[in-house]
């Protein structure tokens, strides 16, 4: 093992802060985020304590970095993150029209990569990204090692590093100072689980559907009509799903009369297990397995950001129940990002 470095980083695409929260936690100096979304400036810059720009990637002017981080460039002890949005090449069915203007988000990252020479880079993104037709992802590759950097790259699962959460992510660490990079190795032994993160009563007392919880705490329920309440009380406690009431007239939905697919709809999480992928609609029954394991209703904010492995002290600033969700669901874990960066900084 090597001696261990210090670094310091700029969050590309940051979001809520979920890399730079893990990365803090691991020892390295985090200069900064960017975002599109101003949304994102108060909750970064109060939890991150570190600049926020708002700006578009694609358009910001890149020597604007230089003052406003105060960095210059080819230094050996800058890290880049780039975990940018690219719903595109997700491997869940989504609306590629309205999520193809993040498809170049990537090669924007690049072109920045490459006026400054930072001495590492870190990018974080969907599994899809390595394999899809078109993906930026091949291009960036190359340029890394055109321009002397060494890598290492895969596709991670957050469960086996320390988060509660089935995630597969694909990742990839590189840099030009060091010749030998390697990603965290997994622990697939100590998996943590939804009842290891939310079953303290204690932390996250029993509340009901439509709870609005006013504290930064946002032990917020979402609200469940009249008919969900009936689906929900009907599915079995600790992992139960749709298929327990598929045959009771009127509840079961018209698109799944004939269809057994997306068995995970409407169901409860099971208390021994990781969670599903919390997404931006995690607060949502009808979005995925997003019942809460024992309680007639959908996982609470706090809970998806406890599962998303965020601190108990870390406060989202949104009076929209939506706007926080999506902060969250878009988050890369702090602990995977944790783990990454000691993997860095350490040479594990």
């Amino acid at each position: 093992m090597r001696k261990t470095i210090k670094l310091k980083a700029i969050d590309f695409f940051c979001s809520a802060g979920g890399v730079s929260c893990g990365f803090r936690k691991a020892g390295i100096n985090v200069l900064g985020g960017i975002d599109i979304d101003k949304k994102c400036k108060k909750t970064y810059e109060k939890n991150i304590k570190a600049k926020f720009l708002h700006a578009d990637v694609s358009v910001l002017k890149k020597e604007k970095l230089i003052k406003y981080f105060n960095i210059t460039q080819n230094q050996d002890d800058l890290l880049f993150v780039g975990c940018s949005p690219c719903q595109y090449y997700s491997n869940i069915k989504t609306d590629k029209t309205k999520s193809s203007k993040t498809r170049l988000l990537l090669a924007d990252f690049q072109e920045f990569v490459d006026y400054y020479r930072p001495g590492y880079v870190f990018i974080e993104n969907v599994p899809g990204l390595d394999k899809k037709n078109g993906s930026p992802l091949a291009d960036f590759k190359e340029f890394l090692t055109d321009k002397g950097y060494f890598f290492s790259d895969g596709v991670l699962n957050a469960k086996h590093y320390g988060v509660p959460q089935n995630r597969r992510r694909y990742i990839l660490i590189a840099s030009r100072i060091n010749r030998v990079i390697t990603l965290p190795k997994p622990d697939k032994e100590n998996i943590k689980t939804v009842k290891d993160a939310i079953g303290d009563k204690k932390i996250f007392i029993p509340i009901k559907a439509g709870t609005i919880d006013k504290t930064h705490f946002i032990h917020t329920s979402s609200a469940l009509s009249s008919i969900n309440l009936k689906r929900i009380k009907l599915t079995p406690k600790n992992g139960g799903g749709r298929i327990s009431w598929a045959r009771i007239k009127g509840l079961q939905l018209d698109c799944y009369q004939d269809h057994n697919g997306h068995t995970d709809v409407y169901g409860r999480m099971f208390w021994d297990k990781p969670s599903p992928t919390i997404t931006t609609r995690f607060d949502s029954l009808s979005n995925g397995r997003y019942g809460h394991p024992d309680q007639d209703r959908a996982i609470s904010l706090r809970e998806g950001a406890t599962l998303q492995s965020f601190p108990l002290s870390y406060k989202f600033y949104s009076k929209d129940k939506n706007t926080t969700a999506k902060m969250i669901g878009n988050a890369v874990p702090p602990k995977l990002a944790c783990r990454i960066a000691k993997s860095i900084l350490n040479g594990e």
